[in-house]
């Protein structure tokens, strides 16, 4: 039987054994990054990690998905973002179906797209969240002669999410989730694209109401009796 998230103890982080080494120091590390969540996340995370190896327990795979088939609503409710992420790409990896495989293949790709566009920006100063949007751009050729993504117009970020949010295969509870955090994050690139987008339609219908004020003919003076 599973270990329910209700009636489990939470994690405790304790100093690792002495000569800790192999298994054992994995499970330390994995308490330390998971202190206060359920044993079935610290499962969760175990089979993760099994998983990633050249050669692993079959038992592993197998657990796995029965984790996310049986307490998938209790595993989400509990899980840090980060070891979300780590549970869509493992689908990618080790997928039962093809619809598994390249759903979870997908979200890897988004993620580590997401995660070099926050590596750029910092490496130029920025912190995370600066809305790098609304700077003056250089005028400068794109690398392998593509044309520049426009912020307002451009129809990039929706290409990218709408395959993932429409394709099925893995758990289907998993990819809501993560597309709700991605919406949710203020300081997340995709937020900080719509942001700008309903700001600037703020700004032109603002301007829009002005003009048709300024052309709405003045009412004649009333006659004198």
């Amino acid at each position: 039987m599973l270990p329910s998230p209700a009636s489990a103890c939470p994690i405790r982080s304790c100093p690792a054994p002495p000569r800790a080494r192999g298994n054992t120091l994995k499970r330390h590390l994995r308490c330390v990054d998971l202190a206060g969540n359920s044993e079935l996340a610290l499962l969760n995370e175990l089979c993760i990690a099994h998983l990633r190896k050249q050669q692993c327990p079959p038992q592993a795979r197998a657990l796995f998905f029965r984790i996310w088939q049986e307490e998938a609503t209790a595993i989400l409710a509990e899980l840090p973002t980060r070891w979300l992420i780590s549970s869509a790409i493992t689908f990618g990896d080790h997928g039962r179906t093809e619809g598994e495989r390249r759903l979870g293949q997908s979200l890897n790709m988004l993620f580590s797209l997401m995660k070099l566009c926050e590596y750029e920006r910092i490496a130029v100063g920025l912190p995370t969240g600066a809305p790098v949007m609304r700077r003056k751009r250089a005028d400068a050729a794109q690398p392998l002669g593509m044309g520049a993504f426009s912020p307002i117009s451009g129809g990039l970020d929706v290409t990218l999410l709408a395959p993932v949010w429409r394709a099925p295969g893995a758990e289907p509870v998993l990819v809501p989730r993560l597309m709700d955090m991605l919406n949710s994050e203020e300081d997340g690139l995709f937020r900080q694209l719509n942001l700008l987008r309903e700001a600037t339609a703020e700004r032109k219908a603002s301007v829009h109401v002005r003009q048709a004020a300024r052309t709405v003919p003045k009412a004649p003076p009333a006659a004198q009796p």
